[in-house]
């Protein structure tokens, strides 16, 4: 007795006639699939297929009958006798999809452009959204200030400032010794070792503690606030702090963007301490100026001015910083893969915005002479 539910006839001339029998439902279909998969009917066959004697047919058994049939060429399956089979086989015939097939897009330049600037405006138009609730809210805490989470404040300053002290100290450090050191075989040449002291105290101050800080802080702090805010939009958290009546802007933004305002300056003012060592030790070593001449030089032909200018920039660099991380992290979708795609955007445009940034102020004060 056999254990499958069809009979085969050969009728010559590479004709084949499937007789369908019984049931096919999806407890028999798998051996009726192992059985005819055991026939090896060459697929330029013509096949006859009789539905006649077929008593029940399930919508999986259908399915699996029209994918068989699609890898004959469609010429050579002859459909007999589909009786109240029809209905049900011609409407999964007609939806039916190949996975396996492939759909080639032609690449249309106009159309990449279109799309890609479409995506940019509104993109565009969504941040400068954000950005107007960020600023209205930050108003709103002025005149509320109960509003004000200060725990959570002071929590993420000590996330990304105080846990940021060794990483932002040793990068300092060996940019101050790079700097120095290049600077020394120069001066060296010239017989003005002494004015390595200008060039290290102006450089880092100004422009390169404030800037180094600011990306170590972007890779750390814009990746976490992205990471903590989009772990908290899969699990549904904004959801419901938005059904309690809880703004996720005053709540999640706010104190990470305050954190940043108050703890980047103070980091930088603490590079400067740690890059301008790194200095002093270089000029000790390769120009014989003592530690006692530096800073006396530095008090005395340094201005505060860019001192002060290296500090202004990093209010500004920390704004930016927090307010993309929190960005990224509210546009997370309800997907784990999403986090790490929007952790790393996130890092990359906060870095190009601070390096923007510190270009734009540059700019800036030189063509005001400060």
């Amino acid at each position: 007795m056999r254990d499958y539910d069809f009979e085969i006839k050969e009728l010559g001339d590479n004709s084949f006639k499937l007789i369908l029998l019984n049931t096919w439902t999806k407890e028999t279909l798998n051996k009726n699939i192992q059985a005819l998969n055991k026939l090896n009917i060459k697929k330029n066959s013509k096949l006859i297929v009789n539905f006649q004697n077929l008593k029940e047919c399930d919508n999986s058994a259908i399915i699996y009958l029209i994918s068989y049939f699609k890898t004959f060429e469609k010429e050579n399956i002859t459909l007999e006798n589909l009786l109240e089979h029809e209905r049900k086989y011609r409407f999964y015939e007609k939806h039916y999809q190949d996975n396996s097939s492939e759909f080639e897009e032609k690449s249309n330049i106009f159309e990449t452009i279109g799309k890609q600037s479409h995506e940019i405006y509104f993109s565009f138009i969504d941040f400068t959204n954000f950005i107007g609730k960020v600023f209205y809210f930050f108003v709103y805490s002025l005149f509320n200030p109960s509003k004000m989470r200060l725990k959570a404040m002071f929590k993420y300053i000590d996330t990304s400032a105080i846990n940021a002290l060794l990483i932002v100290g040793m990068t300092s450090f060996l940019v101050g010794v790079v700097i120095a050191y290049q600077g020394a075989v120069q001066l060296e040449k010239f017989g003005a070792n002494i004015f390595i002291v200008e060039m290290i105290s102006i450089t880092m101050f100004r422009e390169i503690a404030p800037l180094v800080t600011a990306i170590v802080i972007a890779g750390r702090s814009a990746s976490s606030y992205t990471a903590e805010i989009g772990a908290m939009k899969i699990t549904d958290e904004i959801d419901a702090m938005r059904t309690m009546n809880f703004e996720p802007t005053l709540f999640l933004t706010l104190p990470r963007i305050f954190a940043l305002v108050i703890s980047l300056p103070l980091l930088v003012f603490f590079a400067d301490i740690v890059g301008i060592f790194g200095g002093m030790v270089i000029a000790y070593i390769d120009l014989d100026v003592t530690f006692l001449e530096f800073i006396h030089r530095i008090g005395t032909e340094v201005p505060l001015k860019h001192f002060l200018i290296g500090i202004f920039k990093a209010i500004f660099f920390g704004m930016a910083i927090a307010i993309i991380g929190c960005y990224r992290g509210f546009q997370v979708q309800n997907n784990t893969t999403s986090i790490g795609k929007f952790t790393t955007i996130s890092v990359v445009n906060a870095i190009f915005v601070v390096i923007a940034l510190n270009a734009i102020f540059s700019v800036i004060f030189t063509q005001i002479g400060i």
